[in-house]
């Protein structure tokens, strides 16, 4: 029987069973990167974390019947400071910083568009760019100003917060606190200081699009308007799961479920809100100006993306993760054994329970790893499987260290050379021969192990 899989709702603040509003359709929204800069280490945490709910609810309910979409911001104020910087447009800029984003994430072991689409069939993954849908912008914010939530003010379109009696349900923040934080620097044309931009006037060099609601002067959306539209584009007025930070509960999805219900007339914009924790390095927030602010690239120069893919779901998505060299040592480590313990196995076809029912209790991912962990003593092919579905041992031992051994750049002619003139030593007993062989290996990046049958494997050491 397949488990019940059980979420924790921040809109609820309590774990339920997961009732998608149509099986054959589950769909998923999840805020996706702004493409400014290279991306850090603390933004790959949402990225593989709902890169697994997306893998689980696929073996829950088929992969016909799941739709993922994670956007992209491609226009911020980041985006276009930058794009003036380099004098080049921000299509420019956010195209090559988006490319570079996926050469990283795809190291991370994320399905990508090309992983789950099909050609002839609805797409399944999908990446919309918030640039390519000002239309459906438009479309919305003009609804809300027709709807009385919304209104222009001096070339803006602002959302009337009080217009909306249960705002705030989701961050569960009273009004009075909300007001505070809003008040400072409060523009002169808002009517209320939580009242929040839609639309703004583009400022002289910044990029701009034709105006709803009859504004003469071109501007830009605001950055809550884009996920409303592109989640409405491509997953309807409601849908299952809308996921993120915990830093996005408020005020961007906040503002999300305000913009969409009061659209639409609807109770609520997702059923269920997932946000993963904060991520620290070394037990200090990340920042430039600790001198700890980590690309994923500068991660991965230096690790396997398998490891650190490991190394994030070793923690549950909900807690604060601490991000260490020992923690990557011991994923590292782990991934060994199980890549030595599986061997050349090929998966069952079934995915163990016991890995199936962990990941329904919330995604909890520490009960899972342990599930592999024992699995790794008793069958390689249940391992594999279990390992597969949540992105690990999609390759063979013996591939992993073809792979390995190509990455490093060793030669293999030379390195099996040298194991033969170390057991000729060994045969001789010529220790101080056999030992020096042993430091040249070494020094290649090669680790050997003796076995118990007399012969020498040797892997790359790491």
């Amino acid at each position: 029987m397949t488990p019940m899989l059980r979420l924790y709702n921040t809109l609820t603040r309590e774990k339920a069973a997961f009732v998608p509003i149509d099986p054959t359709n589950v769909r998923m929204y999840a805020c996706g990167p702004t493409v400014y800069d290279a991306a850090h280490i603390g933004n790959a945490r949402p990225i593989i974390v709902f890169d697994l709910l997306f893998r689980l609810l696929r073996h829950l309910y088929g992969a016909a019947h799941v739709t993922y979409a994670r956007n992209v911001t491609d226009v911020d104020d980041k985006i276009n400071a930058r794009a003036l910087e380099r004098g080049i447009t921000i299509r420019e800029l956010t195209d090559g910083t988006l490319a570079q984003f996926h050469r990283d994430i795809r190291d991370l072991g994320v399905l990508m568009a090309g992983d789950v689409n099909r050609a002839g069939e609805p797409a399944r993954f999908i990446e919309p760019r918030a640039t390519d849908h000002i239309a459906e912008m438009h479309r919305l914010i003009e609804g809300l100003v027709v709807a009385g939530h919304a209104y222009v003010a001096e070339g803006h379109v602002l959302f009337d917060v009080p217009s909306m009696p249960d705002y705030g349900a989701l961050s569960k923040r009273p009004l009075d606190e909300m007001e505070s934080g809003a008040r400072v620097e409060v523009a002169p044309y808002k009517r209320s200081p939580l009242d929040f931009v839609l639309w703004k006037p583009s400022k002289a060099g910044e990029p701009s699009w034709p105006s709803p609601c009859g504004i003469d002067l071109p501007g830009r959306p605001g950055w809550h308007i884009e996920c409303s539209a592109m989640s409405w584009k491509h997953l309807g007025e409601t849908f299952d799961i809308h996921a993120g930070g915990l830093d996005l509960i408020f005020p961007h999805h906040e503002n999300e479920v305000a913009q969409s219900r009061c659209c639409f007339g609807t109770d609520v914009m997702a059923h269920v809100w997932l946000h993963n924790g904060f991520l620290q390095v070394e037990g200090e927030k990340m920042s430039k100006s600790l001198g700890n602010f980590i690309t994923i690239r500068q991660v991965l120069d230096d690790w396997p993306g398998e490891v650190v893919r490991l190394n994030m779901l070793k923690t549950h998505y909900r807690q604060p993760i601490d991000w260490t060299l020992r923690g990557l040592e011991e994923s590292s480590r782990m991934l060994d054994r199980w890549y030595e313990a599986a061997g050349e196995a090929a998966p069952d076809a079934e995915v163990p329970e016991g890995v199936v029912e962990a990941l329904c209790d919330d995604l909890n991912t520490p009960a899972a790893l342990g599930e592999l962990h024992r699995l790794a003593g008793t069958s390689p092919s249940a391992l594999k499987a279990g390992a597969g579905l949540m992105g690990f041992l999609a390759v063979t031992q013996a591939q992993r260290e073809a792979e390995r051994v190509g990455a490093a750049g060793i030669d293999v002619a030379r390195v099996e050379a040298l194991i033969a003139e170390r057991k000729a030593a060994r045969v001789a007993k010529d220790w101080a021969a056999s030992d020096r062989v042993r430091d040249a290996l070494t020094a290649l990046g090669v680790s050997v192990k003796d076995n118990k049958d007399g012969t020498t494997t040797w892997t790359v050491a790491g």
